[in-house]
């Protein structure tokens, strides 16, 4: 069950929300910042990134966050954090390959080097987020596709499988069911269920192991079906036990 002494997800979200409004707001991107029109967008579209505080239109934000070849990647995304956070939290952020694509833009910002207050701030609205998530019944973001973002954003996986397993409400056991079923293909392949920068195989490994020691007892309690029990079970075995295991899937990679 949840800890009582832990702040409600809600109210705790709204709080990060409103620390990074008030540590990033007045930024914006460096003075001499630029991109190229025919790709990026427009003179006008990027004085707006010079102009602090204003709201941008939610395309005009996704080509920001999106663009990989800002001269200061780091000013830009402290320009948009703000409104990028909210429109996270909402679901109104489009990929084009997974939500792991935005964890990539928060890296290639080094946040974790910025000044105290500010990487506090993001690390606060990372953790708030996905506590949030996994006690919502419903949430924007399914719990699969923000664990990609807020793994490949922070470089690591651990402390949120840890936030997970402790997190053994009712919601929480709705979206590792959810997940496992969206990851065990990828995961009997050997492959990572989505597209990290570094550590892949580390991660891979250490989500395996996770479910396997987790999932099957909470998914059982759940209700989950035979077919994506056994599924799991076969993730902790190897080579010719796990191909010639008569429930394997008869998958083909």
């Amino acid at each position: 069950m949840m800890n009582p002494d832990q702040p409600s997800a809600r109210p705790r979200l709204t709080a990060a929300l409103d620390g990074l409004a008030a540590v990033f707001g007045g930024m914006t991107a460096h003075p001499d910042e630029h991109n190229c029109e025919c790709h990026w967008g427009s003179a006008g579209e990027l004085a707006q990134l010079k102009v602090p505080d204003t709201e941008l239109d939610l395309d005009l934000l996704g080509r920001t966050w999106r663009a990989p070849d800002w001269s200061d990647h780091a000013s830009v995304l402290r320009r948009i954090l703000p409104q990028l956070a909210t429109a996270l939290v909402k679901g109104s952020v489009e990929t084009l390959f997974g939500s792991e694509e935005v964890g990539h833009s928060f890296a290639r910002g080094h946040w974790q080097q910025w000044p105290t207050a500010q990487a506090e701030a993001v690390r606060d609205f990372l953790h708030a987020w996905w506590a949030h998530t996994l006690t919502n019944p419903d949430p924007a973001v399914p719990a699969y596709e923000v664990l990609a973002l807020i793994t490949e954003a922070s470089a690591t996986l651990t402390p949120w499988l840890t936030t997970w397993e402790t997190q053994t409400d009712h919601p929480a056991d709705d979206h590792l069911a959810e997940a496992a079923a969206k990851w065990e293909y990828d995961l009997l392949g050997d492959q990572l269920p989505w597209d990290s920068w570094e550590n892949e195989e580390e991660k891979r490994t250490e989500l395996t192991a996770w479910l396997v020691r987790n999932a099957p007892a909470r998914l059982r309690a759940h209700g989950a079906s035979e077919e994506l029990l056994h599924r799991i079970r076969l993730l902790g075995l190897t080579g010719d036990d796990r191909w010639e295991d008569p429930h394997w899937p008869g998958y083909r990679y």
